[in-house]
């Protein structure tokens, strides 16, 4: 995927209203296309915008080369005068949008495309495609992280989704504030710190839990983590430290009632001097289980299927809807959907964030006079201006982000039952 033109990662019919818009003569006229969110999806008080870098990555290598070219003409796709355009496609255009980290509502415009129709309309689909996942998964993992707590999660479902979803869903997560993943890809790609020690086939594929465990600490340190549920787990804490002494570094829960687990493995693991080896639980958490364990002896959680399916919300609904149309004469005109059910806003927008004394969000401004409210902070950037990334950034930076913007949502925010959005969505 990394070394393949994304020009293929789109719907026919998008290459098909270039055709005929070719064919009209509408294909230059100047655009801007909006995505947003109608609601969101799940009851979830908020959204939180990740995928966007993977959005500039894609634009860069959004190209019709040679392969792609014959395909589209091979099965008559699209006729030769729309191959002849998209041969020398290049997305000359700007793009605007809510930086990566930051949290949305209904209605904010978390990207804007500006460019003509040709290009802009081209774009949807990849756009959509990675925006919609990512923001999904960076969302889950928000509301697990202040779940948490102070307590770290390792991401760890790279077998429970598509093989590049899996590194999507790594860095949405890490971006999010989980701590580490167990994809190495994600490592290598993104530079998001990596996890990991051994299954339960390890310690199956021994004569015995005290062979299995022998071989582990002598391969890795005593500062491993020991899985100790595919026997007997109070056996296995007893051979564990052992083995490794007071300075084991962690057992690993994996099954069971694990409050109820967790409690006698803590007192157990004292009474044995390991008073500093922590539990790690997994199977099958997510942000109601990781809750539901706040007042359990729990170091840290491990997080796979539900983590990488957005904790039953796999999609953020976001969708991308033409705002302004260059007319006849030239002039830009504000457009809008007026569909039962999916109505749209005409004319570009810009996004602010209104906050009260205190610093906390009371409301998210989207206006189209482009005047900045008293008291409110923008929330889009220019990333790429005349077809050229300007706003690209490191993805420690959108973590950081991420924490400030979530720390300014007031406490309502974070209530996990299905509700309203955590503050109210002003057009102006």
């Amino acid at each position: 995927m990394t070394s393949m033109s994304r020009a293929l990662l789109t719907d026919h019919y998008e290459l098909t209203m270039v055709q005929a818009s070719l064919h009209s003569g509408a294909a230059s006229r100047r655009t801007v296309f909006e995505v947003f969110a109608r609601q969101l999806p799940g009851g979830r008080r908020y959204g939180v915008v990740a995928g966007t870098g993977r959005v500039l990555e894609a634009l860069e290598s959004f190209r019709f080369g040679e392969e792609e070219l014959a395909f589209l003409h091979d099965n008559q796709i699209v006729d030769a005068p729309t191959i002849e355009f998209l041969a020398g496609y290049r997305f000359s255009g700007d793009l605007y949008g809510y930086r990566e980290g930051e949290c949305y509502f209904p209605g904010s415009p978390i990207l804007t495309v500006a460019g003509t129709f040709a290009e802009a309309v081209l774009l949807e689909t990849v756009i959509l495609s990675i925006l919609n996942h990512d923001c999904a998964i960076a969302t889950a993992a928000s509301r697990m992280v202040h779940a948490a707590g102070s307590r770290p999660l390792v991401e760890m479902g790279s077998r429970r989704t598509h093989e590049m979803a899996a590194v999507a869903a790594a860095r949405a997560a890490y971006l999010g504030g989980f701590s580490s993943t167990s994809n190495l890809m994600a490592g290598h790609r993104y530079g998001v710190p990596t996890a990991g020690t051994a299954a339960h086939a390890f310690t199956l594929l021994h004569d015995s839990e005290k062979q299995a465990f022998q071989a582990q600490i002598d391969s890795l340190g005593t500062g491993t983590t020991l899985l100790v549920d595919t026997y007997d787990v109070a056996e296995a804490v007893r051979t564990g430290v052992e083995l490794a002494g007071p300075d084991l570094g962690s057992v690993r829960l994996d099954s069971g009632d694990l409050a109820e687990v967790a409690h006698a493995v803590r007192g157990q693991l004292d009474s044995l001097g390991a008073e500093k080896t922590r539990i790690l639980v997994t199977s099958d958490l997510d942000e109601y289980t990781i809750a539901a364990l706040s007042s359990a002896p729990v170091d840290a959680y491990g997080v796979g299927t539900s983590l990488v399916t957005g904790s039953g919300v796999p999609t953020a609904a976001l969708v991308y809807k033409l705002v302004v149309r260059e007319d006849a004469e030239g002039v830009m005109q504000p457009v809008a959907k007026r569909s039962v059910g999916k109505p749209s806003r005409g004319g570009r927008k810009e996004a602010f964030r209104q906050l009260d004394p205190t610093g906390t969000a009371v409301a998210e401004l989207v206006t189209v006079s482009g005047d900045r409210p008293a008291d409110a902070r923008p929330l889009q950037a220019e990333l790429v201006r005349g077809g050229e990334v300007v706003g690209g950034e490191e993805l420690e930076a959108a973590r950081h982000r991420h924490r400030q913007a979530v720390a300014e949502l007031p406490a309502t925010a974070h209530q996990l039952s299905r509700g309203y959005a955590a503050i109210p969505t002003v057009f102006d």
